[in-house]
């Protein structure tokens, strides 16, 4: 059954935005944004008249390292304090094959504007509990942090640099039809 564009409430207790980026150029450093909200209207069965945007709270980044995440808040990184979010806003959503899509658009970091493609995936759609609608998606992207501004780096002595350009991004969405009840959407996320 297909469904009309309507408008998506993320499901923050269900929801997850991640990235990777090289440390010592040998291991990965792991982080996540706690507080985030999302735009969706959409017929989530087929994304290409779609209009997707989300913003990021950078004070919630969590790499599990109190130093870091402070670094990374500071004018060194992201300077949340004058540049408090990370905004990405669609421009384009091509299918490319059967529940697979690139989504492009427009992603703001520190005050610089690029265009980005995330590739994106229906993970389908189902009833909760309480009688909504839900649905899931899940996209991944690639960025060099160079491009907006994160320039810090430092030198190692045995050659390469701490902190590497490339930054993998995964989002991982579940949204309702509509906004949930606060009871109910406590219940939930348990």
């Amino acid at each position: 059954m297909q469904l009309a564009n309507s408008k998506w409430q993320v499901d923050a207790a269900h929801s997850h935005i991640t990235f990777t980026v090289k440390h010592m150029m040998i291991s990965k450093v792991r982080g996540s944004f706690s507080k985030f909200d999302a735009e969706i209207d959409a017929d989530p069965e087929n994304l290409t008249g779609a209009s997707i945007s989300f913003n990021i709270e950078v004070p919630s980044i969590d790499t599990d390292n109190e130093d870091r995440d402070n670094h990374l808040r500071s004018a060194d990184f992201f300077d949340a304090e004058q540049y408090p979010e990370i905004r990405f806003k669609s421009t384009e959503i091509r299918q490319t094959a059967d529940g697979e899509y690139d989504v492009k658009g427009d992603l703001t970091i520190k005050g610089t504007t690029k265009q980005v493609v995330f590739e994106a995936e229906y993970g389908g759609r189902a009833t909760n509990p309480w009688g909504q609608e839900v649905v899931a998606f899940e996209a991944e992207g690639k960025i060099n942090r160079k491009d907006f501004g994160l320039t810090w780096n430092q030198a190692l002595e045995t050659g390469g640099v701490l902190v590497g350009e490339d930054v993998k991004l995964k989002i991982e969405l579940e949204a309702t039809a509509g906004q949930p009840d606060t009871a109910e959407a406590e219940e939930e996320s348990l």
